[in-house]
């Protein structure tokens, strides 16, 4: 096994505990969470890498990177996740990768991403993108829609053409009643699950928390925790 291999397994390890023990602490089943692995800045070697350490679930969040990547492990048994702001002249390349775009905050990019996974002939899977920094009608610093558009704006998922409403996602803001208030955010999105559900009952997927703030988002009820620095270690400087 090479030193990087051992360092990646050694980090993953890690985390496996960490999850298995928030599981444990709030009650779930360690197999509730599903692992994504953050693999932005990061080569296609290292992605080959967590996949024969098992790893199925990758996530990236830019499409000039994450095209390449995808295309130079098109081979391996991954599941693509695209977590980054997405603009609307990128949606063709990522519909031909991508699994699920865990960014979805307008009603633009819903209709861009749809007609692309048409030509494409495949179903994306979708998330809402809740900022919990924005005000009624706006968008957040970091992308995301404001909790009173997420019921509209997953109405048009569901019935858009090549696209499937899985869920919800959020980032812990940095700004507004949350910051700081990772557990709080976390609950919020729960609540504002259990009303997508309500009217979309297989939209049970819910993305949050990441290395510093995972067990935050286990003890909330998060499906899906999405992991980078703890695994692959800190991330370099881009030029």
């Amino acid at each position: 096994m090479t030193d990087r291999k051992c360092e990646l397994a050694a980090n993953l390890a890690r985390v496996e505990e960490r999850i298995a023990s928030a599981c444990a602490s709030a009650g779930r089943e360690r197999e509730e969470v599903t692992l994504i692995v953050v693999t932005k800045t990061y080569p296609a070697s290292d992605v080959r890498l967590l996949s024969a350490l098992g790893v199925r679930q990758v996530a990236e969040n830019r499409d000039q990177d994450a095209a390449p990547k995808a295309a130079e492990c098109a081979e391996l048994p991954l599941n693509w996740h695209f977590v980054g702001q997405l603009q609307t002249n990128k949606v063709r390349s990522v519909a031909s990768y991508a699994h699920t775009v865990q960014s979805i905050d307008r009603a633009r990019l819903v209709t861009a991403l749809s007609g692309a996974a048409v030509r494409e002939e495949r179903e994306l899977g979708c998330l809402i993108q809740v900022a919990l920094d924005a005000e009624s009608g706006a968008r957040g610093e970091r992308g995301g829609v404001a909790p009173d558009g997420v019921e509209e704006l997953a109405a048009r998922v569901a019935d858009a053409p090549g696209l499937r409403l899985d869920g919800l996602m959020t980032v812990a803001p940095l700004a507004g009643p949350y910051a700081g208030r990772q557990q709080a955010a976390f609950e919020r999105l729960m609540e504002i699950s259990s009303g997508l559900r309500a009217a979309h009952p297989a939209a049970n997927m819910v993305s949050a928390g990441m290395s510093a703030d995972l067990e935050e988002a286990v003890t909330a009820g998060a499906t899906h925790v999405r992991v980078g620095t703890a695994v692959l270690g800190v991330r370099p400087r881009l030029g």
